[in-house]
């Protein structure tokens, strides 16, 4: 019987049966997720209530990414029910499925696949997570905001697609790597509202910021103690908030930064969880209350417990 904790290869799957339903997160590195027991927290919960859920598990796999393809291919085969994608195979993953959701079609990255007879059909739930991150947490709405934004990968462009859905009244958008930072602003300026994202350099403050706004970091800067802050938060005005989406380390030294200058801060592990949530709501077609899975995360990665919103 496979085992829920272990971190396991795509060359795992000639070697054990992952019977029933087999749901798994793909990544690399990946042993440091807490999905397989955010999930699995979750599936519990939902066998109390219905017993086709007694055979779903979720499992953790290691992918490097010249690998996805045949991985992709080869999960289909053994017939895994749903997959999550972390880094870096989210925006790999687009040109590799059967079908993509038209939001995610417009962020150009997956993040949740699900099996179809002919292949994978991909979805993105990482911008409705951040939106219920930044509500729960900062009590921040995007609608009618000014949003700076840093990054342009996977996360980064959900995120940022999804400022534009949610109306948001000024989105700045920062990254290192100008080609990647292009191909962003090129999909949000197709979108309807779009005209309101700009990009700017991370070196070059921004000038006349509003009062109040939020710095999102999508970046991977701070995932290492000796990262530098992505952002001089000393640019900010005093009634703005900072969301991070790294959630390990919980206290990234922008957040620190952030903090001691008295600003609002959280972390990313509220998005990490409804993003997750909103999932498994896609896969079992049922409501996913995501309390244990905030229960789960919090003990994975041994935090305090922490509430959760409704969604």
């Amino acid at each position: 019987m496979p085992n829920t904790d272990f971190t396991y290869t795509v060359d795992d799957l000639g070697r054990f049966e992952f019977g029933g339903t087999a749901l798994a997160v793909l990544g690399h590195p990946i042993r440091h997720s807490v999905s397989p027991a955010m999930h699995n927290a979750a599936i519990q919960r939902l066998r109390e209530q219905d017993s086709r859920f007694n055979d779903w598990t979720y499992y953790r796999f290691d992918v490097a990414p010249e690998d996805l393809g045949e991985a992709l291919h080869l999960f289909h085969a053994h017939n895994f029910l749903g997959l999550n994608l972390t880094i870096p195979h989210k925006v790999q993953a687009m040109d590799l499925i059967q079908a993509v959701s038209p939001d995610a079609e417009q962020m150009g990255a997956v993040n949740t696949l699900v099996w179809g007879e002919f292949g994978y059909d991909g979805f993105n739930t990482d911008g409705y997570g951040l939106k219920q991150g930044l509500r729960e947490d900062l009590g921040f709405e995007l609608k009618g905001a000014t949003v700076i934004l840093l990054g342009s990968g996977g996360a980064a462009r959900a995120a940022a697609v999804q400022c534009v859905l949610e109306s948001c009244e000024k989105l700045y958008v920062g990254n290192r790597t100008a080609s990647r930072l292009a191909g962003l602003m090129e999909v949000l300026a197709a979108m309807p509202g779009g005209g309101h994202a700009e990009a700017f350099a991370l070196d070059a403050p921004l000038a006349e910021l509003p009062a109040t706004g939020v710095l999102i970091n999508a970046t991977s800067l701070g995932l290492q103690s000796d990262d530098p802050p992505p952002f001089d938060v000393s640019l900010l005005p005093e009634g703005w908030k900072v969301y991070d989406m790294i959630y390990n380390p919980p206290a990234t030294t922008l957040l620190q930064q952030a903090s001691a200058r008295g600003l609002p801060v959280a972390n990313g592990l509220s998005m990490l969880v409804h993003q997750g949530a909103r999932a498994l709501e896609i896969w079992s077609r049922e409501d996913v209350d995501a309390h244990p899975m905030m229960k789960a995360a919090c003990h994975a990665l041994g935090l305090p417990p922490r509430p959760v919103g409704e969604g």
